[in-house]
């Protein structure tokens, strides 16, 4: 088929056929965490979901939700230095292949972090996007992220949290 339609057309016409005999779909992986902040600032448990989707192209995202484990915030300074989420989408050649990565954002979320105590709503501000790519059949996809953080005051420097990778999107 492909022959048929590289005779046919110029190779942006190939790559929208391509895109409309592909299915589209998303897949997700959910991962959380809890951060015990020191003095008595509030513990909070982070919610991470990474998604990768097939539609018109490949794109992944992070969204990241939170909330504080006791409702008394006793201590409101400060509580990270730092905050950055690194969302991938990657490739490989077969299911069982290693990763590539293909396209990359990191966000800087230190200041909605340190303004926010719980957030639980999806919009832009709490979204880590990495660039959309073109889809390739011949290859697999997943989207994931990385989590670097350092906690105001506890002496420990940056912590990396390697998250769950979204399944396997087939080409």
């Amino acid at each position: 088929m492909r022959e048929l339609l590289a005779a046919a057309g110029s190779a942006a016409d190939l790559a929208l056929v391509d895109l409309a005999a592909a299915p589209a779909s998303a897949v997700t992986a959910d991962f959380q965490f809890d951060v015990a902040l020191p003095g008595e600032k509030p513990q909070t448990t982070y919610y991470v979901e990474s998604t990768a989707t097939l539609s018109a192209g490949i794109n992944g995202k992070s969204i990241m939700s939170w909330q504080i484990i006791d409702d008394q915030v006793i201590d409101n300074r400060k509580r990270f230095t730092s905050f950055k989420i690194t969302t991938r989408i990657e490739e490989r050649l077969t299911a069982t292949r290693e990763d590539h990565v293909v396209t990359s954002e990191t966000c800087d979320w230190t200041k909605l972090l340190n303004d926010n105590y719980s957030w639980f709503v999806e919009e832009a501000a709490n979204t880590c996007a990495a660039p959309s790519t073109v889809y390739d059949g011949d290859l697999w996809w997943s989207a994931d992220s990385t989590i670097v953080y350092d906690i105001e005051g506890d002496g420990k420097g940056a912590i990396t949290k390697e998250l769950l990778g979204s399944p396997l999107i087939p080409g």
